[in-house]
């Protein structure tokens, strides 16, 4: 990832500070602990205190926390505990004194914060991390890219084989491993490979063994990771030639997304962004062939804030980086999804999903 722009941790603690009220924060949400300090161990809490950060970790991730956090240019004082009662001796050492302490709740058990509150005020103070999260820096977006032109090169070479007789696992599978050759991490989430009148009338249908035939739609949604980010696509195709229903609801299920795709900028409404693509499959008479939200947010996690929905109260902030996938699925005939992966801007959005998805790309023709 040398070629790539540096994440810029500097300053992400200073401003975490400013949205907790309490004298300190402890973060446990390992997805949090990554943001804020670049330690990617599999156990570790951060606590961010009024002048300086703690990661406590074990054992195994000695030498990993130091090169990590020194890698990423975070300054942390780093605790070691080789067993569970003395990492626990460690945070509670950590925290011991202070006024009260805010916690990530949704990632504490409640055991251990029935232990934690036995020895220190500890309170309930979620979502700031999350909030400046949200906001992906040049690092993020460039590692971001890097995912989705990965997964867009490892579709151009396998859709072309959809005709070829073989089975959803098949495509699955040589997707997931082109990513990797490409240099992913590997697939940012269970590839989907939904096929045929049935499966691909399953938005996440997990693929199986079905064979893929002529006249089959068939719904591909295919991310990579790398370093951590996510990327996010879907591709909607016909096996053979499109009957006139396939053409006439892809078409529609197209021109949703690219309003949808119009309607993202910097502070408009996620809402809004949902309501103008359930807007024309209403006015098709097909909306209850759409059975999910219209996009959410994408970074270290690959559904994250803020979320294309009717219930949305969040606006589009420059930076965010975010789908816009609408779709028309109804068993007997199966689905189409088109998703594109877009970061905001102040006049619109940058599309990093590249594949095509005009309707001549629409039919695979089997090739035998």
């Amino acid at each position: 990832m040398n070629d790539l722009a540096p994440i810029g941790y500097a300053g992400r603690a200073d401003r975490v500070r400013q949205r907790f009220d309490e004298a300190a924060l402890l973060v446990t949400n390992l997805t949090n602990v990554r943001w804020l300090t670049g330690f990617t161990g599999s156990n570790g809490w951060v606590a961010v205190l009024p002048d300086r950060l703690v990661l406590g970790t074990d054992g195994r991730y000695r030498d990993r926390a130091e090169t990590e956090l020194a890698d990423a240019g975070v300054d942390a004082e780093i605790l070691t505990g080789f067993t569970r009662p003395e990492q626990h001796d460690q945070l509670i050492g950590t925290l011991r004194g202070l006024a009260t302490v805010g916690a990530e709740a949704a990632s504490i058990t409640h055991a251990a914060w029935t232990s934690l509150a036995a020895e220190i005020d500890i309170v309930a103070s979620d979502g700031h991390v999350e909030a400046e999260r949200r906001v992906k820096d040049d690092g993020e977006v460039a590692r971001i890219a890097e995912a989705a032109r990965i997964a867009d090169a490892a579709l151009a070479a396998v859709a072309p084989t959809l005709g070829d007789g073989l089975t959803e696992v098949d495509v699955r599978d040589e997707l997931d491993h082109r990513m990797r050759r490409l240099g992913a991490a590997g697939p940012s989430y269970d590839t989907i490979v939904a096929t045929g009148p049935q499966n691909a009338a399953r938005p996440h249908h997990e693929p199986g063994t079905r064979r893929i035939v002529e006249g089959d739609t068939v719904v591909i949604d295919v991310g990579a990771l790398v370093d951590g980010y996510h990327s996010d696509m879907t591709r909607s195709y016909v096996v053979g030639d499109a009957s006139a229903e396939q053409g006439e609801v892809y078409a529609l299920v197209l021109e949703a997304q690219l309003a949808g795709l119009d309607a993202v900028s910097a502070g408009v409404a996620a809402r809004e962004v949902d309501a103008v693509c359930r807007d024309i499959f209403e006015a098709a008479g097909r909306l209850d062939w759409y059975l999910h939200g219209t996009g959410h947010g994408v970074g270290l996690v690959i559904h994250e804030d803020p979320f294309h929905s009717r219930t949305s109260t969040q606006e589009l902030l420059v930076g965010d980086v975010v789908t816009v996938e609408p779709g028309l699925y109804r068993s007997g005939f199966g689905g189409f999804r088109v998703e594109d992966l877009v970061v905001v801007t102040e006049s619109g959005c940058r599309i990093l999903t590249e594949t095509s998805k005009d309707t001549p790309c629409l039919p695979s023709r089997p090739t035998t």
